[in-house]
């Protein structure tokens, strides 16, 4: 499922190739995020266009509305959004993270509040796993218990332990849906690793997640808020125990300086609304670090966002013009910065590879980290 092609010379930075039922995939990569498979004013011709290879949408908000019958009618997500990389779908245990989704969780499964009816509806890890298969996913997430980095050492603990016990459902019932299936045409399923910031806990969450045997593992519960410091001290704890034959999928991450620490040290994938969202608020990634673009002196500015950048908006758009359309807030200027801010990371993600290959990706970084400013 997963096949590791080059390793940089002084870093555990490494470029694979992730085998699914759509296609193969080079990692590492970053997938904008398309809850309801769409990302923000961004439509998939765009995606496509800037060459993301992957994206990941929501399942609990999609079994709320359209539901996967619909899109299983429609021969599944990919074919649904007219998406031509790969589809990932999470499981929904982000949505514990949301008060007003979130109802309780039990043993046996999370209750949610339906926002459109107001009914409550239950979600337990096989009807999770059903619901993933029937949205025709190339990658589906585990049903995990995600708390909040605020919670006591003992409601983590709890956390690991119904992930735990929900990963152990979620794989049986994931196979027993696709026993019929070639292995070459199977959804894949990761696990989700748990446990705050506490290294015992995460340690534990590892090593239980291990024992199922998962197509790759997603380190959960992390890019909340945390000191980038804290963040990194978890991934290596991670990395130490998981195989170097399994892909390992940050949750969350969407700072480029935060995904290239976390690629130097061997992660693979990574997802976030961190490049979209600021960019509807106007900060903007360039090569020199980022930039608010509603701040004044953009006002008449004629440059590109990043006259370093190939993207379509740096070659055909002012930051005056940018600006004033998102001061207005039109879906254009929403349009624009979106854009530009996941051409941005893509494309810094591309040129990481390249580094990688040639094994220098450390000097890449520290050049990297030389020109970034906050």
């Amino acid at each position: 499922m997963f096949k590791i092609v080059s390793k940089d010379k002084k870093t555990k930075a490494r470029v694979g190739l992730l085998y699914t039922k759509k296609g193969v995939i080079e990692t590492p990569f970053f997938m904008p995020v398309a809850t309801k498979a769409s990302v923000k004013y961004v439509p998939t011709e765009d995606l496509n266009e800037m060459k993301a290879t992957a994206v990941i949408s929501n399942s609990f908000i999609l079994h709320l509305r359209p539901g996967e019958r619909i899109i299983k009618k429609m021969k599944g997500l990919g074919r649904f959004m007219n998406f031509s990389g790969i589809n990932v779908t999470d499981s929904g245990g982000f949505q514990m993270y949301s008060e007003s989704l979130y109802v309780k969780s039990t043993e046996k499964g999370v209750f949610f509040k339906n926002p459109f009816s107001g009914e409550t509806i239950f979600i337990d890890p096989k009807k999770d796993m059903k619901i993933q298969i029937d949205l025709g996913s190339d990658i589906a997430m585990c049903l995990d218990s995600m708390p909040l980095l605020d919670k006591t050492k003992e409601e983590i603990k709890r956390a690991v332990d119904l992930t735990t016990k929900w990963a152990k459902i979620s794989k049986e019932s994931h196979d027993n849906f696709q026993k019929n299936v070639k292995k070459e045409k199977r959804q894949l399923l990761f696990g989700i690793i748990q446990g705050g910031l506490y290294n015992n806990l995460r340690k534990k969450s590892c090593n239980e997640l291990l024992k199922i045997d998962f197509d790759g593992y997603s380190i959960g519960g992390l890019a909340l808020g945390e000191p980038l410091v804290e963040e990194l001290k978890i991934i290596d704890i991670c990395k130490s125990i998981l195989p170097e034959n399994k892909v390992c999928y940050l949750m969350g991450e969407g700072h480029p300086l935060n995904i290239l620490e976390a690629i130097k040290r061997g992660v693979d994938m990574f997802d976030s609304r961190y490049p979209t969202q600021n960019a509807r608020r106007g900060t903007i990634f360039t090569r020199n670090g980022k930039i608010k673009i509603l701040n004044k002196k953009y006002e008449s500015d004629k440059n590109p966002l990043d006259k370093n950048c190939g993207c379509k908006v740096c070659k055909n758009y002012t930051k005056a013009y940018i600006r004033q359309q998102l001061k207005e807030e039109t879906g254009v200027g929403m349009n624009l910065a979106s854009y530009h801010n996941l051409y941005f990371l893509i494309n810094l993600i591309e040129r990481a590879k390249e580094e990688i290959k040639k094994g220098k990706f450390e000097k890449f970084l520290r050049d990297f980290k030389k020109n970034w400013r906050e």
